[in-house]
C-alpha cells in the first residue's frame, strides 16, 4: 500500500541559491538512504515569494516509525542535515517532533 505524503517548510530567502544548487545534485548516500527506507517519487517545489517549499514523497514500506529512524540515524543523512537545515525556516505551527510540517492528504486522481 503507498501513503502519500506532503510537508511544508520555510526558506531563508538568501539560501534559495544554493539549496537549489544542493538538491541538483542530493548526495548519492542519501538517496541510498531514503530508498533503502522504502521512500520514491520524492519531490520537492519551491514557491517564491512567500519561500514556501512542499515536499511530496510517497512510503511504500510496512514500518514507517523504524523506516524514519534508519534514514535519522545514518551519518551522511546527518551531516547532509546539518548543510540545508540552517536554511530552512520551520512553521511554528508544526507538531512537536516535526522539523517539516505534515499535511493533511485530501485528494488524488489516479
Amino acid at each position: 500500500m503507498v501513503q502519500r505524503m506532503g510537508m511544508v517548510i520555510g526558506i531563508n530567502a538568501d539560501d534559495i541559491q544554493e539549496y537549489k544548487r544542493l538538491h541538483a545534485d542530493v548526495w548519492p548516500t542519501v538517496l541510498k538512504r531514503l530508498k533503502q527506507s522504502n521512500i520514491s517519487n520524492y519531490s520537492i517545489f519551491l514557491r517564491e515569494p512567500e519561500n514556501l517549499m512542499f515536499s511530496y514523497w510517497e512510503y511504500t514500506g510496512s514500518d514507517f516509525e523504524a523506516d524514519m529512524a534508519e534514514v535519522a540515524k545514518d551519518p551522511t543523512t546527518q551531516d547532509w542535515w546539518k548543510v540545508c537545515g540552517p536554511m530552512q525556516r520551520p512553521l511554528d505551527s508544526r507538531s512537536e517532533n516535526e522539523w517539516w510540517a505534515s499535511m493533511e492528504h485530501v485528494f488524488y486522481l489516479e
